[in-house]
């Protein structure tokens, strides 16, 4: 219990200095890159927009938490870093060379808050918050709340523009958004429509035993395992009750293994990927196999594909 106590760390701010920042930065329309570029050159294009977030992030005295998929999550030691970084790593994704006509954006969302620190990750309110923004944000977009936008140096503030109120889960009021305004001209119409085209997608088909799901807005997560709710229900015994989620995170799909034998992915031609208490998002096309890999066939595979 000690030792367990020891390695929790709440990060409250000194008296005079600002809360930190948890920001995440995510790869915009990353699945219309797999499709026009196919994988190898759409994930050389999109390592290569990652590792300039992780030395921008550095840059300003940020940390990078973990990497899931396209999706960076860092942390920075204030609000005014966050936005300084946020602002760096559009500029530079914005500068990068256009392959085939497809453009590389992100889009990146960030709030200040305390934050409770476990085993080198971070949780609460402050990481919901901004995943929040990050999910509002289109390509090309930075967005905050007014919380973080007040905790920033007067000149930073002129820098940004109110958008909305919106509802937080786990909270009892609406959260007002402000946009930050990282270009010359704030008008980001080309940006916008840019991104709608990216967004175009995306449902998910899954197979299973005879019968199909198709996942996307009106259904945007379903559940896998043993227990007989799940939304498809595995026979096998090494399958857990709540083996697995899939769910919709924008333009993605992620898969979440949650179980005790793990998640074994294969995409279409490519080595098979063992998922234990952690995610990626599915591209393309695959099978998913719960409990054990692929080698031991039950008759239980979960074929998927992502169209248009």
């Amino acid at each position: 219990m000690a030792d367990s106590l020891r390695s929790t760390i709440i990060h409250e701010p000194p008296a005079g200095e600002g809360p930190l920042a948890v920001l995440f930065a995510d790869i915009a329309g990353s699945t219309r890159l797999y499709e026009a570029l196919g994988d190898a050159e759409a994930k050389t294009l999109i390592d290569e927009a990652l590792i300039a977030l992780r030395v921008i992030t550095q840059r300003h005295r940020g940390r990078v938490i973990k990497t899931i998929g396209d999706e960076l999550m860092c942390v920075f030691p204030s609000a005014e870093r966050g936005f300084l970084a946020a602002t760096d790593m559009q500029t530079v994704v914005n500068a990068l060379i256009v392959t085939q006509g497809v453009k590389r954006m992100i889009r990146v969302g960030f709030h200040a808050g305390p934050l409770i620190e476990e085993k080198g990750d971070v949780f609460g309110d402050t990481v919901n918050v901004a995943a929040r923004m990050a999910g509002l944000a289109k390509g090309m977009q930075i967005m905050t709340t007014r919380a973080t936008v007040e905790a920033l140096p007067p000149p930073l503030r002129t820098s940004t523009r109110p958008i909305a109120a919106v509802a937080v889960k786990g909270k009892s009021e609406e959260l007002a958004v402000f946009e930050v305004l990282w270009q010359e001209s704030d008008d980001l119409t080309m940006a916008a429509g840019a991104q709608q085209a990216a967004e175009a997608i995306v449902e998910l088909v899954l197979r299973h035993g005879g019968r199909e799901l198709v996942l996307g807005a009106q259904r945007p997560s379903i559940l896998i395992g043993r227990d007989p709710g799940c939304d498809i229900v595995i026979a096998d015994p090494k399958a857990s009750r709540h083996h697995a989620k899939i769910e919709k995170r924008r333009d993605k799909f992620v898969v979440t293994d949650q179980s005790t034998n793990g998640t074994f992915i294969t995409f279409a031609g490519e080595p098979e990927i063992a998922l234990r208490r952690e995610e990626v998002m599915l591209r393309r096309s695959g099978q998913i196999v719960v409990g054990h890999g692929a080698a031991e066939p039950t008759g239980d595979t979960i074929e998927f594909l992502l169209r248009h």
